[in-house]
C-alpha cells in the first residue's frame, strides 16, 4: 500500500521589500556645478544677444571660420589707418587705454557667457595688442608695418616665451569659473606678444645701424 504523500506545511506570506528611504537633496546640490555646462557656440546671434560680445569679437571678426586671430589683427590695422590721422598719438594713447579696460570687461563677460575660458572668437586683444605696435612704431612705411603684422601674428600664434608664461598665468584650474582674472589673462598674452614683436624690431634696428 502506497505510503501518503504529507502535505507542504505553509510558509510565511512575503510582504513587500523594504525601500530605503529617499535622501534630501540640498540646495546646493541643485544648483550647476561651476564649469560643467557645455560650452556654447560662437554664432552671429551669440553676438548679437549682448554688447560685450560685439566688442569682444571686434564687431565679427572673430566670426570668420579660418584664423580669426589674423582677422582680427587685419581689423586692427585698417581700423588703426582710419582713426590714426583723425586722433594723433596722445589721442589715441587715450583710446588703447580705453580700449583696453573695454575689452577686459567684454573678454570676461563673453567667456563666461560661452563657458570657455580663452575662446578662440574673442579677438579684441589682438586689436588692441596691434594698435600698441602701430602706435609705438609709427611713423613706418608700409614694408614695416606688413613686418611687425608678420611678427606679431607669430608670437601670438607659436607663443615662444614670455607669451606662453603670460597666456597660461591665469588660466582656470578644473572646475574654478571664469571671472575678471581669466578677462584680464586673455588680454595679457597678446600685449606680450605686441611688446615681443617691439623688442624684436628694435634689436634688429640696432643690429642694422651698427
Amino acid at each position: 500500500m502506497p505510503e501518503p504523500v504529507p502535505e507542504p506545511v505553509p510558509g510565511p506570506v512575503p510582504g513587500p521589500v523594504p525601500q530605503p528611504a529617499p535622501q534630501a537633496v540640498s540646495a546646493q546640490a541643485t544648483q550647476p556645478v561651476p564649469g560643467s555646462a557645455a560650452p556654447r557656440r560662437a554664432t552671429f546671434a551669440f553676438m548679437r544677444a549682448h554688447p560685450a560680445h560685439w566688442l569682444a569679437f571686434a564687431f565679427g571678426a572673430g566670426l570668420a571660420p579660418r584664423a580669426p586671430g589674423t582677422v582680427g589683427t587685419l581689423w586692427g590695422w585698417l581700423s588703426f589707418a582710419v582713426l590714426a590721422p583723425w586722433l594723433g598719438a596722445a589721442g589715441f594713447a587715450a583710446v588703447i587705454m580705453l580700449a583696453f579696460l573695454a575689452g577686459w570687461w567684454a573678454s570676461t563677460r563673453t567667456a563666461q557667457h560661452l563657458g570657455l575660458a580663452d575662446p578662440g572668437a574673442i579677438v579684441w586683444d589682438e586689436v588692441v595688442a596691434f594698435w600698441i605696435v602701430l602706435w609705438l612704431l609709427l611713423p613706418a612705411p608700409g614694408w614695416a608695418q606688413l613686418a611687425a603684422f608678420a611678427l606679431f601674428r607669430f608670437f601670438d600664434a607659436a607663443k615662444p616665451q614670455p607669451v606662453r608664461w603670460a597666456d597660461g598665468l591665469f588660466k582656470p584650474a578644473p572646475g574654478q569659473p571664469i571671472g575678471w582674472r581669466q578677462g584680464f589673462g586673455i588680454m595679457l598674452d597678446d600685449i606680450v606678444a605686441a611688446f615681443c614683436t617691439l623688442l624684436f624690431i628694435a634689436l634688429c634696428l640696432r643690429l642694422w645701424n651698427t
